[in-house]
């Protein structure tokens, strides 16, 4: 899940929409792809403290007055990056068991930051919501809308049989959260660095803790 990902879609119209928020496409969608890239590549090469809007526009070749005007600063353009991110196609892994779904949604993760292609955007943007409000709400949302995506993986377990039913009884955004939990703690507050031996454990005591009824509401 790198937050990096493409993205192509309509939005707001330029009357109404506000600093960092959705943009039709054409022309805007392609400034819309330059400065992500820019903001992407600065934070990588100084983080947030150094991101500045001089260096997006150098880098993205769109005016700072344009930036300053549509995005608000540099807390709009990482909000926007998060937001544009959110806007591909990417859909959960579908292998046919929640072993393998599970499994192969911990190696997305494990890849994502460990490939060298990615780790280090995906990285900086993660980073820079822990100095700016603003990019951490934009970072909970990306995660947010993600994690609900995913719960495509709980709903097909049920349907095939791998965990107890019904449906309605179980929350599946706690069970992907549970996955997800002890890999980010490894990433980001303990740099302990990840590797396949830890998305095992994430994946086997998940499934220990959703065939235990963990997850069940009782509803």
């Amino acid at each position: 899940m790198p937050v990096e990902d493409e993205t192509a879609k309509t939005g707001q119209g330029a009357g109404t929409a506000q600093p960092g928020t959705r943009r039709p496409g054409g022309r805007t969608a392609r400034t819309r792809t330059a400065v992500r890239d820019a903001v992407l590549a600065g934070l990588t090469e100084h983080g947030y403290s150094g991101l500045t809007v001089e260096y997006v526009a150098e880098h993205s070749g769109v005016h700072k007055t344009t930036l300053y005007r549509r995005w608000g600063g540099v807390d709009g353009l990482i909000a926007d990056t998060l937001d544009l991110a959110g806007e591909d196609r990417w859909t959960p892994p579908d292998t046919g068991s929640l072993d393998g779904d599970l499994r192969a949604l911990a190696t997305e993760v494990l890849q994502s930051f460990t490939d060298p292609t990615t780790a280090a955007p995906s990285s900086a943007v993660i980073a820079a919501a822990f100095p700016s409000e603003r990019a951490a709400a934009a970072l909970r949302a990306y995660y947010t809308e993600r994690f609900a995506r995913c719960e495509a993986i709980v709903d097909r377990a049920v349907a095939r049989g791998d965990l107890p039913g019904p449906r309605s009884t179980l929350d599946a955004g706690a069970l992907v959260r549970a996955l997800a939990a002890p890999l980010f703690f490894r990433l980001f507050i303990t740099r302990e660095g990840l590797d396949e031996k830890d998305t095992e454990q994430a994946v086997a005591l998940t499934l220990a803790a959703a065939r235990a009824g963990v997850f069940t509401t009782g509803e």
